[in-house]
């Protein structure tokens, strides 16, 4: 996708525009997918974890792979693993608009299992990025090969547990109810139109997410910061913005398990895409000689993931404001891992 030569203050004034038009469709999108869930019957857990994190996570997958056929490693990882701490901290700060800690609302267990799988999936790629990667099939890492097998495995676990019901919590009190309807407007809306708007915010996202890469890329040049501090932060928030608007849209319609499933689903998936990502990397296993920043980004998601994990079990914590204590230490551990990346850089 090639843009027209322009400043420093254009470039930051296009990259607003885009992120405007990224989170009305990003918005949009959760109002749909709720309704579309209701429509035909579906968790609203799996709905978040396979199709709301899959379409807010179009740009993550294009500037990927993008980034790996350019050969460019530290794009790649910087972009995926520098998100997750990010996407962890969006569900944070959609705290502030939900009714009481968002993690006392899940009524199962499956998001407690979904941060389980997705802090197995970290430990594994932190191993595989430390030790390097010994074995390699027709230029693939065979750590990037076990990561997508662990990644099928969770992704059919989570989908067989959810309609199971062998361990729920207990003597809790129920969420406050919303005081007023959803405000979706979808009500009356028939199922074809309901599709066909979800896949026109699909594209919107594709599209204007991407440009948001573009633009990020050229801050950086443009800028002068290093492009390993770029992919860990300006250009990761640029292309988690979907999940940052569909989930606070979520969690103001009440949908809170959309919109954790989603958090979780995404960051899923930005792990998974290692794999495609060593594919098109020819230079070697994607995951040999890493930087610092890399295994860094790595195990900040890990503390942000572990931290959500304890608030799951944990069902009665206290509130500091409108936020869960568990959010509150999301949020520091995130304002922490950009210090240390900036430290690092």
């Amino acid at each position: 996708m090639q843009i027209p030569v322009t400043s420093l203050i254009q470039t930051l004034i296009l990259f607003t525009l885009s992120a405007g038009c990224v989170w009305i469709a990003g918005a949009r999108l959760a109002y749909l997918a709720d309704a579309l869930s209701d429509r035909f019957k579906l968790a609203k857990s799996i709905v978040g974890l396979l199709l709301l994190s899959l379409a807010t996570s179009l740009p993550e997958v294009a500037t990927t792979l993008s980034a790996a056929v350019q050969q460019s490693r530290d794009l790649v990882l910087n972009n995926l693993f520098g998100g997750i701490a990010l996407q962890t901290a969006i569900l944070a700060m959609a705290d502030f608009w939900a009714r009481g800690p968002i993690t006392n609302y899940p009524r199962k267990a499956n998001h407690a299992l979904e941060a389980t799988l997705l802090v197995l999936l970290l430990s594994v790629t932190l191993v595989i990025t430390n030790l390097g990667e010994t074995f390699v099939i027709a230029g693939v890492g065979f750590g990037s090969i076990a990561i997508a097998v662990i990644y099928v495995g969770a992704i059919w676990l989570l989908r067989r547990y959810d309609d199971n019901s062998d361990w729920v919590p207990v003597d809790l009190p129920d969420p406050d109810p919303l005081a007023f309807p959803a405000p979706t407007g979808l009500a009356q809306t028939a199922n074809k139109s309901l599709i066909w708007q979800a896949l026109a915010s699909c594209v919107a996202i594709l599209v204007f997410g991407l440009l948001l890469v573009l633009f990020a890329e050229r801050i950086a040049d443009q800028s002068g910061l290093g492009t390993g501090f770029i992919g860990v932060t300006i250009l990761a928030a640029a292309t988690s913005l979907p999940e940052l608007s569909t989930s606070i849209a979520a969690v103001r319609i009440g949908a809170y398990t959309l919109a954790i499933s989603n958090i979780f689903g995404s960051n899923l998936i930005m792990l998974v895409l290692v794999f495609p990502a060593d594919i098109l990397f020819r230079a070697g296993p994607i995951l040999q000689n890493t930087s610092r920043i890399v295994s860094l980004s790595l195990g900040f998601g890990l503390t942000v993931t572990a931290i959500y994990l304890i608030g799951l079990i944990v069902r009665r914590k206290p509130w500091i404001g409108v936020f869960g204590l568990d959010s509150i230490l999301v949020l520091i551990t995130f304002l922490a891992s950009l210090a240390a990346y900036y430290y690092v850089r």
